[in-house]
């Protein structure tokens, strides 16, 4: 049974009350099946691997004297499951553990693995686990910055027109000898399907076959500038229209969204399976 959530009925665009009492109704997940549907995406036979990579910077709660605890958490929730959780009602969600006392991290980790696993698998008849990683304050000083690897495509100068989704930009080297190469922009944006508020990113393309055009490839990549739509979905468009006009034998996207509200998106989709990135966050990010 899909989930009847839409992106309307949740807490985008709303006033909220900020509960800081810990409360895992706050989490809104809506199905993916939605925004798949329009891509041609069946859900019963994904073309890609992957997951999606969240990180939480502002989490805190009290220990069992009352002192505040901190830390930065990392979320992984495969590609897989039924639902992603709105962003917003994400944020509310960690907020109600600030006042809430909790023996330990440990404890914290259990219960953010265990609310978060439920709701991305609700309404379906399948169940995971989402991944959740939290670093210590004296882990801080070990996180990296580092930008995404790769040719860089914001080098070329070229016309852009079209701040739409234009797959027909797309296109490939198909009577030449393939190649396998990484290439990246910064210049991904997007908007919020609700709120229509700007979603920064960078994305990484890695594939084997036809060498695809970079001129068009950075022009489709702007394309999406005033396209209303969630971060993993965005990802997945981009994935499968590369898939489709482009025909590569493999083929990995990467998108990583600065963050809003204290929390970043990194969509991460693949042809083939294989280890998941490491999540280390852009210099804007």
């Amino acid at each position: 049974m899909t989930l009847s959530n839409t992106p309307e009925q949740s807490q985008l665009g709303r006033a909220s009350a900020y509960v800081d009492q810990y409360d895992p109704t706050q989490l809104f997940p809506i199905a993916r099946e939605t925004q798949r549907a329009t891509m041609g995406i069946q859900e019963s036979a994904l073309p890609f691997f992957g997951a999606d990579l969240w990180t939480a910077f502002e989490l805190s709660w009290l220990n069992a004297r009352g002192k505040p605890q901190l830390a930065i958490a990392h979320f992984t929730i495969p590609c897989e499951t039924a639902n992603i959780i709105e962003s917003k009602s994400f944020k509310l969600y960690l907020n109600s553990f600030n006042s809430s006392v909790f023996p330990d991290a440990a404890a914290v980790r259990e219960r953010l693995a265990d609310d978060l696993s439920e709701a991305v698998w609700r309404g379906s008849e399948r169940s995971g686990r989402v991944g959740v990683k939290l670093l210590a304050p004296e882990m801080f000083d070990r996180e990296q910055v580092h930008e995404m690897d790769g040719v860089d495509l914001d080098r070329l100068d070229l016309e852009c027109t079209r701040y739409q989704p234009a797959p027909d930009l797309l296109s490939a080297a198909f009577d030449e000898i393939p190649v396998t190469e990484t290439l990246t922009s910064r210049l991904l944006k997007s908007n919020c399907l609700v709120t229509g508020q700007p979603d920064w990113g960078s994305v990484q393309i890695r594939y084997s076959g036809p060498q695809i055009d970079q001129a068009g490839l950075l022009q489709y990549i702007v394309s999406y500038r005033q396209h209303n739509e969630f971060h993993e979905p965005c990802a997945e468009r981009i994935f499968t229209d590369i898939w489709q006009r482009c025909r590569p034998t493999k083929l990995a996207v990467y998108a990583r969204y600065t963050r809003r509200g204290g929390l970043d998106i990194n969509p991460f989709r693949a042809s083939w399976p294989q280890a998941l990135p490491a999540n280390v966050r852009t210099a804007r990010q």
